[in-house]
């Protein structure tokens, strides 16, 4: 079984940029004088595991200075007995190594065992704290069985009250779950669109509540599709901050015009890639039923003000030889910029990303910690899941199976889903490691 198949189943700113469409923006780097970083390495001393039991943990940070995080498949923070969410938000205040968390009340639940096991599942993926609003993409899968599920859609929920009460972006609430025959460029932000673009997306992040941006844009990065050859390929979208909640607004980069100035279409058909990431880092084979395409080379990126640089972060999912994934260790990239569109420039490159030296790490999904970037730019943390053991723990099955089966209440299921995945994956945790940038 996948990991994901047994958690869900049986076992503002004024504008100053143009939006003229087909236009070239105008904004320019925002420092052209600033140098990019030339490299960024690990803090050796600074590798640290600050609990929980889950992963994703893309994170935004609020005005006050705290960070929201999301947790995908866990129970997070909270003590036993504990819920099994699909996703959850949860506020972290302070800084490694004793950062305190805590649930976000209001957030609506996506609790697995509250629906159908036939039933789409919604993992939060990126989250935006704009003033007092909050945005966040959730992304969905198809139903494929002959090959790892694909990602198929993304849709967006917010809060207008800083997450005591959330609504669909068309403005309804309560939030819905929709099943796959509801589920529709309607009712979804981004769905079944060419190739499966934007099914997969991250929010740009510009300091607390968005106030470090300065044209009035959001940047959306996305994945353009499922599949290698176009999930290594980077996609951008941008939209009016006061317009996140409208698909009609939104636009995508369509190359540079022959004055390297960022050409914007309205027209999704015209997007063109940002940046490409190596091939050879997207699984394609079914290792359990259930199996869905991992999320390599969904990036982090964040604005780091005293340098006058977006950073970004980005990792691919490391295969066996037989297309499955988990198979060897993953790979990291870091990357500089003097716009959000790139040119992206390479400063740290880890073909075989294992954490304090441990080869049997299956680090995944690196985020940068937006709240937690250096007075002086010049170092941030990074966060990461880690699945080491994720291969011995499908080949038990079985014995997975027959545990489980013995539980008898909600309560009891969770956690016997929270002993088994800290006994076989110690590492499903948020991880976190400062990274020290070079700027001479």
């Amino acid at each position: 079984m996948h990991r994901r198949f047994f958690l869900s189943g049986s076992a503002a700113c004024a504008l100053a940029a143009s939006t003229i469409i087909g236009g070239c923006a105008t904004l320019e780097p925002t420092s052209p004088q600033s140098a990019l970083a030339t490299s960024a390495a690990p803090d050796a001393a600074s590798l640290t595991r600050l609990g929980g039991l889950g992963d994703g943990y893309k994170m935004t940070q609020l005005a006050d200075g705290k960070q929201l995080v999301v947790v995908n498949d866990g129970t997070g923070w909270a003590p036993p007995p504990a819920t099994f969410f699909s996703t959850r938000l949860w506020v972290m205040d302070g800084r490694p190594p004793q950062p305190s968390f805590e649930q976000l009340d209001g957030y609506p639940v996506v609790d697995h065992t509250t629906r159908d096991e036939n039933a789409p599942s919604y993992y939060g993926h990126s989250v935006l704290a704009i003033g007092d609003t909050l945005y966040q993409f959730l992304s969905t899968l198809d139903r494929a069985e002959d090959r790892p599920r694909h990602w198929t859609g993304a849709k967006l929920i917010l809060s207008k009250d800083g997450g005591r009460s959330w609504q669909n972006a068309d403005g309804s609430s309560p939030v819905r779950w929709e099943s796959f025959e509801e589920q529709s460029r309607d009712t979804l932000m981004f769905f079944d669109e060419p190739g499966g673009a934007f099914s997969l997306v991250s929010f740009l992040q510009m300091g607390p509540a968005y106030r470090e941006n300065r044209d009035g844009f959001v940047y959306i990065y996305g994945l353009n599709g499922s599949v290698d050859g176009k999930m290594n390929e980077l996609v951008l979208a941008r939209v009016a901050a006061e317009r996140i909640a409208d698909r009609s607004a939104y636009e995508y980069f369509a190359g540079q015009s022959a004055q390297g100035d960022a050409r914007w279409s309205a027209s999704i058909d015209a997007r063109q890639p940002i940046h490409r990431f190596p091939l050879g880092w997207v699984n394609y084979t079914n290792l359990f039923p259930g199996d869905l395409v991992v999320e390599s080379w969904l990036p982090s990126v964040v604005w780091n003000e005293p340098l006058q640089q977006y950073v970004m972060a980005s990792a691919g999912i490391g295969n066996a030889p037989d297309g499955t994934e988990f198979g060897k260790p993953s790979y990291l990239g870091i990357y500089v910029s003097q716009t959000p569109w790139g040119p992206w420039k390479q400063v740290h490159e880890d073909t075989a990303w294992t954490p304090g030296g441990d080869e049997n790490a299956r680090a995944y999904s690196p985020q940068i910690a937006p709240g937690w970037l250096a007075p002086d730019g010049k170092s941030f943390w990074l966060v990461w899941a880690d699945l080491a053991g994720i291969r011995e723990f499908g080949a038990d099955g079985d014995l997975v199976d027959a545990e489980m089966a013995k539980a008898t209440t909600v309560e009891e299921r969770a956690e016997v889903e929270a002993g088994i995945l800290r006994r076989y994956m110690p590492g499903f945790s948020m991880n976190a490691q400062k990274y020290v940038l070079d700027t001479d």
